[in-house]
């Protein structure tokens, strides 16, 4: 029996894009995504941007109403001469972890390729902000511009009042100790009386449009100085309990407890980590995201082809695309860097419908709660929601995929000469493949544990620190000087940072 044919007319004809027809891509793209994937997106805000405001947008970390810095100068130079000379091309969009959801589209994008990024982080990467666990308990979608918009004119209103030096100072510091000022296991503390009530009067200042500098002081938040002695009896044990050591959030602790920094000193501290808080969920969740919106995508564009709403050459620039974004060079590919995170979200994303749709004897043995289900779109959804990269790879990476990927353990011990090949394509290997793999993208793991141990504010001031060693990877000694210098700016007394071995692994 011969398929009829469609007669659908295809929503656009050539490369040319306008905004009509990104309307009406954009609408029939969400027809796919919320009634035939069942996807759960904040409302959509698209802009169209040229080559230099995306490479702005770069060097901002991808966030619009940013502060001013010299760094992201630097960066916008870099990429501004690699991208004119051909050594480095520019992402196709740039997609805003907010509400509404701002994506940013390049205005050289052709309107097969509109389509597709609007696909990729209009609607995929918008669910997953959406409905990730991290991103719904870490982040505040609803007031991010807000934030942005207060903190973008709080520190140039601290430039005019105090210079662009004193500020920078501040700012350069703070970004040294960015990776070590967020909380990664505990919710943070709530803010007191005395802090909420000065937050709100700096809303209502900066809803009139008048400074909140002078509102953000000792006073208004209760802060002691040291000149009180209440605390001059108190032990050790009872010291380090009354400022909650020791504390993970170094960034935290010097805008509660440094001797020497102003209120408008501590409140660019307090800018700056909540900036690094809310970026924190997607540095632990790069491959599943990038999975998700180009699972999403390349869902959604195929749907589109077979309903006759794209053209076959429009379908192959889309393709040709993707392709390239999920290519897995090989190790020894010159353009090898790693495993690629597109690559191997999308690879697991489309396995995971394959266990559900036509699963193998393999495949009931090892995901006996998912093989065979009918329901791959709720199976996918609920992984999107409830796991991070390194929970969701422990928990879906298959023998199948690490057979396809040619994934293997190597081990590196330093009391042995040669590298060896301690996990193959087996019962056990496949288990500690899975596991090994999984430990490279657990933050906890990577980034180094640094904490604040004491601070004797009635003694000697001295800060101390302690980094737990594991796998015997210290910190580099440049690097940990250079910010350590800057670790004395903000606490202004001598700083001590030990190293103590976290025990076997």
């Amino acid at each position: 029996m011969e398929t009829a044919k469609t007669t659908t007319t295809p929503l656009f004809d050539g490369p040319e894009w306008t905004f009509e027809l990104l309307e009406k891509a954009r609408d029939a793209i969400e027809t796919i995504a919320l009634g035939d994937l069942g996807l759960d997106v904040y409302p959509n805000q698209i802009e169209i941007i040229s080559a230099e405001q995306m490479l702005d947008a770069y060097s901002c970390v991808g966030l619009p109403l940013m502060y001013q810095h010299w760094s992201f100068g630097k960066h916008f130079a870099r990429d501004e001469a690699l991208y004119r000379t051909g050594r480095q091309g520019l992402a196709y969009e740039i997609v805003i972890n907010s509400n509404p959801c701002i994506s940013y589209n390049m205005e050289e994008n052709t309107m097969a390729m509109q389509t597709l990024v609007m696909a990729h982080a209009a609607f995929g990467h918008n669910h997953f902000f959406k409905n990730n666990y991290l991103f719904q308990q870490w982040t505040d979608a609803d007031g991010i511009q807000d934030y942005l918009a207060f903190s973008k004119n709080y520190i140039a209103a601290c430039e005019e009042r105090y210079g662009f030096d004193a500020v920078e100072e501040i700012l350069d510091a703070a970004h040294a100790l960015q990776s070590q000022g967020v909380f990664r296991y505990g919710r943070p503390p709530k803010p007191t009386i005395e802090e909420r009530r000065a937050m709100q009067q700096l809303r209502e200042a900066y809803e009139k449009g008048q400074s909140a500098l002078d509102i953000w002081t000792d006073a208004t938040l209760g802060l002691k100085r040291d000149s009180d002695a209440q605390d001059e009896d108190l032990d050790h044990s009872e010291r380090r309990k009354r400022m909650n050591l020791p504390q993970e959030n170094i960034l935290y602790f010097l805008e509660k407890h440094s001797p020497v920094l102003e209120p408008w000193q501590r409140e660019i501290l307090r800018i700056v980590r909540m900036l690094a808080q809310y970026f924190y969920p997607q540095k632990q969740t790069k491959v599943m995201n990038e999975g998700c919106a180009t699972f999403v995508h390349y869902y959604i564009i195929n749907a589109l082809y077979d309903q006759g709403l794209v053209t076959q050459g429009a379908l192959m620039e889309m393709m040709h695309s993707h392709t390239n974004v999920v290519m897995q060079p090989e190790y020894d590919d010159p353009r090898y860097s790693g495993i690629n995170p597109y690559a191997l979200g999308f690879a697991m994303m489309q396995d995971i419908r394959r266990i559900c749709e036509e699963p193998t004897e393999e495949d009931r043995e090892w995901f006996p709660d998912i093989a065979g289900d009918p329901d791959w779109r709720g199976v996918l959804r609920n992984a999107w929601a409830n796991y991070r990269d390194e929970s969701f790879i422990q928990q879906y990476l298959s023998p199948h995929l690490i057979r396809k990927f040619k994934l293997f353990t190597l081990t590196d011990d330093e009391t042995h000469p040669k590298l060896v090949i301690s996990q193959i394509h087996n019962r056990a290997g496949y288990k500690a493949i899975r596991r090994d793999l999984a430990k490279q993208y657990d933050l906890a793991y990577i980034e180094p544990d640094i904490q604040v141990s004491d601070a004797d504010l009635k003694g000697d001031r001295t800060l101390k620190l302690t980094h737990k060693v594991r796998d015997n990877v210290h910190l580099a000694e440049a690097d940990r000087d250079e910010v350590l210098k800057h670790l004395r700016r903000l606490w202004g007394y001598d700083v001590k940072l030990d190293a103590v071995a976290d025990g076997p692994h």
